[in-house]
C-alpha cells in the first residue's frame, strides 16, 4: 500500500542527521514515496504542513518533543495523521505512545499504519502534547542550552535541575478546577495532557494521553532536598501520593499569579500566566504500535 507522506526532520535535533538517510530508505522500502521538506526554523514547520496538505496522506517528523510542538497547529488544522521518528534528546511523547527511539523500529511502526486519536492540552491558544508547566521546570528550561543537550543528552536534563533546586524560591498562585478555588505555595505548578515530560519523568501514575482530562501537580515542599526524595517517585507518577504534592485533575483549569510567569509547554517558553488551560479530545491522529487500538 503506497502512501504520499510530508518528511520533516529537525537535523539540529541531538540525533538529526545520525541514522536518518537508512530511515528514509527504510521507509521508501515500506511503501511511502516521500516529500522531503527541512527548515532552519522550526517555527516554520506548521506552515509547511499547510502548504503541502491537499499533496500527502500523512505527515512524519523526525525530531523531539520541541519539534513536534512547533508542528503541532499545522497537524490539528489539517487533521492530517502524524508519524514520529524520535531524535531529541527526551522524546517524552514517543515515550507515552510506546515508540522506541530506534528508528528501525519507528519505522515499522509508522509502516503498519495503525491510527490512534489523541488529545491535546491547550493554554492561552497554544497546543501541548506533553506537559504545561511553571517554576522549576521554567528555569531548567532557560538554562538547558542546545548545546548542552546535545553534548549531555538526557544527563543535561538531570544536571541542570540539581542546579535549579539548589536555587529556588515558592512562589504563591491560585488554581481555580472544577468550581473551586485552591491557593497554594509552590515550587512547581505542571498540568500534564500525556504522561511523560522532562526526559521521562510521569506527571501522574495513570495519566494516558486519551483519558480526556488533565492533571495537575502543586509541589508544596518546605526544604528544596525533599525534592531529591521525589525524584524516583517522580519517575513512576507517585509522587502524587506524597503530602507535600497537591494532585488535581479536570477538563479546565485557571492559574492566577501575583506577576507573569511564563510557562513552559514541552519544552518550549511559550505563554505566560494568567493562564487558561483545556484538554481538547482526541484532537488528532498518530501512527502507533499495532497494540494500540482506537
Amino acid at each position: 500500500m503506497s502512501s504520499r507522506a510530508l518528511l520533516l526532520v529537525n537535523r539540529h535535533a541531538r540525533q538529526g542527521e545520525k541514522g536518518i538517510s537508512k530511515a528514509i530508505q527504510y521507509l521508501k522500502t515500506l511503501g511511502f514515496d516521500l516529500i522531503e521538506e527541512s527548515t532552519e526554523d522550526a517555527k516554520h514547520l506548521a506552515e509547511v504542513i499547510l502548504r503541502y496538505q491537499h499533496q500527502v496522506d500523512l505527515v512524519i517528523i523526525g525530531g523531539g518533543d520541541g519539534t513536534l510542538n512547533a508542528a503541532v497547529d499545522g497537524l490539528v488544522k489539517t487533521q492530517l495523521p502524524l508519524g514520529i521518528l524520535p531524535l531529541g534528546t527526551a522524546n517524552d511523547l514517543a515515550r507515552t505512545l510506546g515508540i522506541p527511539n530506534s528508528l528501525n523500529e519507528a519505522c515499522k511502526i509508522i509502516g503498519y499504519r495503525n491510527s490512534h486519536r489523541i488529545d491535546l492540552g491547550w493554554v492561552n491558544g497554544k497546543h501541548f502534547f506533553n506537559v504545561a508547566s511553571l517554576g522549576l521546570s521554567v528555569k531548567i528550561t532557560q538554562r538547558l542550552t542546545k548545546e548542552v543537550k546535545r553534548r549531555w543528552g538526557i544527563f543535561a536534563y538531570a544536571a541542570t535541575a540539581l542546579q535549579v533546586i539548589l536555587e529556588a524560591r515558592p512562589f504563591t498562585a491560585e488554581i481555580l478546577i472544577n468550581g473551586e478555588s485552591v491557593r497554594v505555595k509552590t515550587l512547581q505548578i505542571a498540568v500534564g495532557n500525556g504522561r511523560y515530560y522532562g526526559g521521562g519523568m510521569a506527571v501522574a501514575d495513570d495519566a494516558t494521553i486519551d483519558d480526556q482530562r488533565l492533571d495537575l501537580y502543586s509541589l508544596e515542599i518546605k526544604n528544596w532536598w525533599e525534592i531529591i526524595l521525589l525524584l524516583p517517585a517522580m519517575q513512576q507518577g507517585r509522587h502524587i501520593h506524597w503530602k507535600s504534592v497537591r494532585s488535581l485533575q479536570g477538563e479546565e483549569i485557571k492559574v492566577y499569579t501575583r506577576k507573569p510567569r511564563p510557562i513552559n509547554t514541552d519544552g518550549e517558553i511559550t505563554t505566560y500566566t494568567p493562564a487558561h488551560f483545556r484538554v481538547i479530545p482526541k484532537a488528532i491522529a498518530v501512527l502507533v504500535p499495532p497494540e494500540i487500538r482506537s
